[in-house]
């Protein structure tokens, strides 16, 4: 599989993936989350995996499995870690450990590095076995509720590491700490190479004009991607440029508020005919792949974001993108270099328009957005980063660039 890359990616990290592997080689490595199903963890897990499969490491990918209670809290935990007050009594996380203590009786623990991702099955690490464990967390915890925070603290602190995505988000733990940004496949259906007839085909079955611009935001129906807040700026940019908006996204398993953020949504987008709100299915990945290389615009505009896969989904593909000033999203966009940050709607508007009346700036942008995405944030590198942290742990004083 990794030759598949060699023609793609920095050739520093094939290197260092392929003799990182020979010296883990037959060692196992359990990667658990919340959901097979939607976001970013799955989908990352999903390439992942096999990857790390064909390079003779045995590797294993677990989900949680909770009732609905469980997930209602956990989602809880998500805002409240992203700085959003949310009633918590002691009887919550009581549930939260219950399910932990249900799966680790169901889940084959064994492994000899176990990668725990998110607050979910956080307390897990009450049931550890032998091996090296690692907590990860996506999401964006640089300002969370003190008492919900400190709460989850005392599992993260029971791991050997933690690895946050960005550097702004770390913790003091009293543990080895690191910063691995997230990545993408640029071979996935999702980010492979597409013909024209099916990037066409994709938007006659949605209906979307193609005569038009056509801005698009990808993304859960969550209220920290602040759907409504592009709405606010799309109408802003109807007034000068005519132009369709397409909001589209996939429902994720561990997610039980986006059927009512989806609700309000199309509530607020009022019967606009040049608004089409897409909710996909699971797996529709060439669906969102030929429409980001069918977009004049993309945005995030989030409010609170862990990483923010989509913005480098779109850069790859060569769009000018323009992101909420937030969370890992600053990490992939250098304002006015290869995109813009943007604080407010009316300053996204402003963006958008200008990259609608000067495309030559747009598709500059967008190229300069690709080749950041090549060196920065495809999966080999991901992947060449949770090695080394696992051989690091593994060979204390044993110096990497001597492999």
């Amino acid at each position: 599989m990794i030759s598949q890359y060699a023609q793609i990616v920095p050739k520093g990290d094939v290197l260092l993936i392929q003799r990182l592997a020979e010296e883990l080689q037959g060692r196992s490595f359990l990667h658990i989350n919340s959901t097979k199903a939607g976001g970013g963890v799955a989908e990352i897990l999903q390439r992942m995996v096999p990857f790390l499969k064909e390079l003779g490491i045995d590797a294993r990918w677990e989900a949680l499995e909770g009732d609905q209670r469980f997930f209602d809290i956990t989602k809880k935990i998500h805002n409240t870690l992203q700085g959003h007050p949310e009633q918590f009594h002691q009887s919550m996380w009581e549930h939260h450990y219950e399910i932990n203590r249900k799966n680790a009786a169901r889940l084959p623990l064994d492994a000899d590095a176990v990668l725990i991702h998110d607050p979910q099955p956080a307390a897990l690490v009450e049931f550890r076995k032998e091996g090296k464990w690692i907590w990860r967390c996506h999401i964006d915890v640089s300002n969370p509720v003190k008492d919900v925070w400190d709460y989850l603290k005392r599992y993260c602190e029971k791991y050997d590491s933690a690895v946050f995505s960005v550097a702004k988000f770390v913790k003091s733990l009293g543990i080895d700490e690191f910063i691995i940004p997230p990545s993408i496949d640029p071979l996935s259906e999702k980010n492979m190479e597409l013909p024209e007839e099916e990037i066409h085909a994709t938007l006659n079955k949605f209906h979307i004009p193609a005569d038009r611009p056509m801005l698009l935001q990808i993304s859960r129906f969550d209220r920290f991607k602040d759907p409504t807040g592009v709405i606010k700026a799309y109408r802003i940019v109807k007034k000068y440029n005519d132009c369709t908006l397409v909001l589209a996204g996939s429902p994720a398993t561990d997610d039980p508020e986006g059927e009512t953020v989806l609700r309000e949504v199309k509530e607020y987008a009022a019967e606009d005919p040049a608004i089409f709100i897409l909710l996909l299915p699971p797996f529709s990945d060439r669906d969102v792949n030929a429409l980001q290389r069918a977009a004049t615009v993309v945005l995030q505009k989030s409010t609170k974001e862990g990483f923010g896969l989509t913005v480098s989904e779109a850069m790859w593909k060569g769009r000018p993108v323009i992101g909420g000033a937030v969370g890992g999203i600053p990490l992939q966009i250098v304002h006015g270099v290869n995109g813009f940050l943007v604080h407010s709607v009316e300053g996204a508007a402003f963006r958008i328009r200008q990259f609608l009346n000067n495309p030559d700036m747009a598709q500059r942008m967008g190229e300069r957005a690709k080749e950041y995405v090549r060196n920065n944030f495809l999966i080999t590198r991901q992947i060449r980063d949770y090695l080394s942290i696992w051989y690091a742990m593994e060979s204390k004083g044993k110096n990497i660039f001597e492999l």
